[in-house]
């Protein structure tokens, strides 16, 4: 059985969209995104290349809120999905769309976990769970932006001790780099004061024929793992490591999403579809491949790289088209995917798991990278 790596410190996620390359300076630019209901301002900001690729992201949240990415014939598209003004993401909280996830991503069981002796109670808010930070997790919070000299953008965010039930004031700074080599970076750094779980990343939703341009089923996934985490029927692990051999959990080879979702399997009834944690074959803390999606028509081919113990792969079944998206466009069921770079849903009550705890005088570290590319010849 391979060892799972640990992480000891500071949370760096990375999002490179394109190539890896050089680290130029971009432009960035600021505009108006409205304002939240209890009167903050809040402002979208756009990084731009050399090439025009293009990404946006709100200081509301630490949202992305489109992101391009060229098809084989140089055709750019959004491949995220989102809103197109500050109104719907305030009113559509749990769709996640894009957002830093904090402070702790996925779901802890019973919305609750001990620490050092002492038990603490947390918002339920997916059924009997505490699910991606509670009710008013970062995803809701307004974050304080910073242009920085190379062209960077620096969000920045202080978590109360005591905020959503967690311990400890948490100090966060989330940098977005987008470079000429068409890489979107970024980069978390955390710290506490008191002794506290973390597991933050990134919730977007992909679809790379375009955001709103029909469902993902056809989209053919590697997932790096032998290993997979199966679940109660409340979504919560079990504690067992599951080898994937056998079962419609092993895309060890591209596999269209869609090929085995449909079939007669409890864990897949569990979660209407995929909504499990895998565990990557991986060892130390090096950066290493998660995920390749690949989507045929266009062309357009997705990578996830990360440090992270697991991940977090979601075929978009709860959307169901009740909320229009940017353009107008509706979002049906299976309509996206997420790649959740993370530690192990319930690892707070799970000590076999990797552990998710940071302590005073600690960094939390995290890097993971979704890179852009494409396959197939282009059209004469």
């Amino acid at each position: 059985m391979q060892p799972i790596a640990r992480w000891s410190g500071c949370a760096a996620v990375v999002i490179l969209v394109g190539a890896a390359g050089a680290n130029a300076a971009t432009k960035l630019t600021e505009a108006d995104f409205g304002k939240t209901p209890d009167g903050a301002a809040i402002k979208i900001h756009t990084l731009t290349n050399a090439h025009g690729v293009q990404a946006r992201i709100t200081n509301y949240g630490g949202i992305v809120v489109s992101l391009d990415a060229p098809d084989r014939d140089g055709k750019m598209a959004d491949v995220v999905l989102g809103f197109d003004a500050l109104p719907e993401y305030v009113a559509n909280p749990t769709t996640y769309f894009g957002a830093i996830i904090g402070r702790y991503g996925n779901r802890i069981g019973d919305a609750r976990f001990t620490l050092n002796g002492v038990e603490y109670k947390l918002p339920k808010n997916d059924g009997e769970n505490c699910l991606h930070g509670g009710g008013n997790g970062f995803f809701k919070r307004v974050w304080t932006a910073r242009a920085l000299p190379n062209g960077d953008l620096e969000l920045g965010y202080r978590s109360k001790d005591g905020e959503e039930g967690f311990p400890g004031n948490l100090s966060v700074t989330v940098t977005y780099r987008l470079t000429d080599a068409n890489e979107l970076r970024i980069e978390y750094a955390a710290t506490t004061d008191k002794e506290t779980v973390v597991n933050l990343t990134n919730h977007s939703y992909f679809n790379l024929k375009g955001a709103g341009a029909g469902d993902i089923l056809g989209h053919q996934l590697m997932l790096n793992a032998d290993r997979f985490t199966p679940v109660n029927q409340n979504l919560i692990p079990t504690g067992e490591l599951r080898p994937v051999s056998g079962t419609p959990f092993d895309f060890r080879k591209l596999t269209p999403i869609g090929a085995r979702i449909e079939q007669n399997d409890e864990q897949l009834k569990f979660g209407k579809g995929y909504d499990h944690n895998w565990v990557l074959n991986r060892t130390g803390s090096a950066l290493a491949l998660a995920a390749r999606v690949e989507e045929p028509s266009s062309g357009r081919v997705l990578e996830a790289l990360t440090t992270e113990p697991g991940v977090q792969f979601y075929s978009g079944n709860f959307l169901d088209g009740s909320v229009k998206g940017k353009g107008g466009k509706t979002y049906p069921r299976r309509s996206a995917f997420c790649l959740e770079t993370q530690h192990f849903p319930d690892s707070p009550n799970r000590p076999a798991f990797p552990s998710t705890v940071l302590k005073p005088g600690q960094q939390y570290r995290s890097t993971t990278v979704y890179r852009f590319s494409t396959v197939g010849a282009r059209k004469k």
